[in-house]
Parts: C-alpha cells; sequence; structure tokens
C-alpha cells in the first residue's frame, strides 16, 4: 500500500476518485501534458478516467503544495517496460504550469526515489522524456539520473505521431554514494 510522503514544501498522497477536478484543473492547460506525450483533458469525465485507469492502477502520488493544500501534480512508478524481471520501475511525473521553475518537481522526485529505493528495495529507477522537454531533462539530471542514450521512434503519443525518447536509468548503488 501506498503511503503519504512529506517533503518541505509538499505532501505526496495518493490519489483519490475525489481528486478529478483538480486534476482537470491543471490537466486541461495544453502545455502541461503534451511534453509527456499526453493530450490536455478535455473535460472532468476525462480526468475522472485516468484516475481509475492509470493513477489508482499504478503507484502514483497527489502532489499537494503545503501552503495552499491545492493539488498541483502527479509523481509516480509504474512497471519498467524495459527491463522485465528486475526490480526496476519507470519514474513520471506532471506539474501545474504555474509552479514551473520553482524546484518543486525535483524535490517531490527525490522524496520518490528515496521511497522507491529504501521502502521499495529496488535495484534501478529509469525515466525517459522527450527530445525536447529540457525542464524535465533538468529535474532527471539533478536527481542524479545518468543519460543512457535516446531511443529513436519508439513512443506513439496521443496525436497519433511517433516520437524519439530520452532515457536515463539510476542505479540504487549510485544513488547511495550520492547521497
Amino acid at each position: 500500500m501506498l503511503r503519504s510522503l512529506e517533503t518541505e514544501r509538499l505532501m505526496l498522497r495518493p490519489f483519490t476518485k475525489d481528486d478529478a477536478e483538480a486534476l482537470f484543473a491543471y490537466a486541461k492547460n495544453p502545455n502541461v501534458g503534451p511534453h509527456a506525450g499526453w493530450k490536455p483533458h478535455a473535460n472532468v469525465q476525462e480526468s475522472e478516467a485516468v484516475l481509475k485507469e492509470i493513477f489508482l492502477v499504478n503507484q502514483m502520488w497527489a502532489i499537494i503544495e503545503k501552503s495552499s493544500q491545492r493539488l498541483i501534480g502527479s509523481i509516480g512508478l509504474e512497471p519498467d517496460k524495459r527491463r522485465p524481471g528486475i526490480a526496476s520501475k519507470e519514474l513520471g511525473y506532471s506539474l501545474a504550469e504555474e509552479f514551473w521553475g520553482k524546484g518543486l518537481m525535483t524535490e517531490a522526485a527525490q522524496a520518490v526515489i528515496t521511497y522507491a529505493f529504501e521502502e521499495m528495495n529496488l535495484d534501478m529507477l529509469a525515466i525517459c522524456t522527450g527530445p525536447t522537454n529540457e525542464r524535465s531533462a533538468r529535474v532527471i539530471e539533478k536527481c542524479g539520473f545518468r543519460y543512457e542514450g535516446t531511443t529513436r521512434y519508439c513512443y506513439k503519443i496521443y496525436d497519433g505521431s511517433i516520437r524519439d525518447s530520452r532515457c536515463y536509468s539510476l542505479l540504487k548503488k549510485e544513488w547511495e554514494t550520492l547521497r
């Protein structure tokens, strides 16, 4: 069972079915989803479906800004499709645009990475980002992930186009050295 995590400025808690409106509030922004390959949510019902089909069945946290108690993003661990049979998960996240550039996603990611290695006892974490998503690449690098390479023409996004993915990984022993 996923437990809540706390950082200096954030509370990470499991999503609930009641989070659809708060998810929609930031997921409808056309500058948020397309960077990760998903389309902006068209309505609250679409956000409800994402909650039910993705967030509630995977290990996903709602990112809550402590000062406002507002849901401002998501972060989670999904099965690592590239490494079956290995104790590895893939990290993914999204954040409301007005909170970009404040170090909040790095703060959230570091808490989830610690949880993954200390409590889930994973051996490694992976993460991929689009070739033009420089903000995400900076978060990834600040968290200590190493660039593995770019997998070409591998990720079909919401509009049917196929794009490359910049792939990174972090081994538990590398993370322990960084600490």
